[in-house]
């Protein structure tokens, strides 16, 4: 359900470009996530990082691409901030004592240094490419495509992503003791 709730402002783009075009879609983005904070903040009463930093920049690329009618501003917006997510959580492996993902993570599972590091980085790598990939497809496509593979290619990604860390998470994770009686 979180996936969904993270993703919808994408499929509510991705519908509005499909029946209004670029423009009424990048409206349409910004204005969902909008409601994607508030309802966050109504919910859990605090925000969270992810959806604070990508309404700023939703704010700015889309209130730019809309503002002077060019395509491309909208179009950086991932890139911009899958790139930032890699920053963050690569410096988060020499600051602040723990990792960006053992910060997510960390309440939920126990595992050594190491572990913690080595996704952190395989995290770091995921954003830096993913965002690469955007850009590649932004300037080397139509806007057609890109749409799609902002929807598609991108959710694709992150799935195959997160199913491969679950697989590398399992082999780490303590085994489950039972007693028997």
């Amino acid at each position: 359900m979180k996936l969904l709730f993270d993703f919808f402002p994408i499929l509510l783009f991705f519908i509005a470009y499909k029946v209004f075009g670029i423009y009424v879609a990048t409206a349409v983005a910004i204005v969902a996530s909008i409601i994607q904070v508030l309802l966050y903040w109504l919910k859990t009463r605090k925000f969270e990082t992810m959806h604070l930093v990508t309404l700023l920049i939703i704010l700015v690329f889309g209130g730019l691409t809309l503002y002077l009618q060019d395509e491309q501003f909208i179009k950086w917006k991932p890139t911009v901030v899958n790139w930032l997510f890699g920053f963050a959580f690569l410096a988060s492996q020499w600051l602040g004592g723990k990792t960006m993902i053992e910060r997510m993570m960390g309440a939920n599972l126990v595992m050594p240094p190491a572990i913690w590091r080595t996704l952190n980085l395989s995290w770091t790598l995921f954003f830096f490419l993913i965002g690469g990939i955007n850009y590649y497809v932004m300037s080397y496509f139509t806007t057609d495509t890109w749409v799609n593979f902002k929807l598609f290619g991108m959710l694709g990604l992150t799935f195959v992503f997160v199913l491969l860390q679950s697989v590398f998470l399992s082999r780490h994770l303590p085994e489950s003791t039972t007693e028997e009686e």
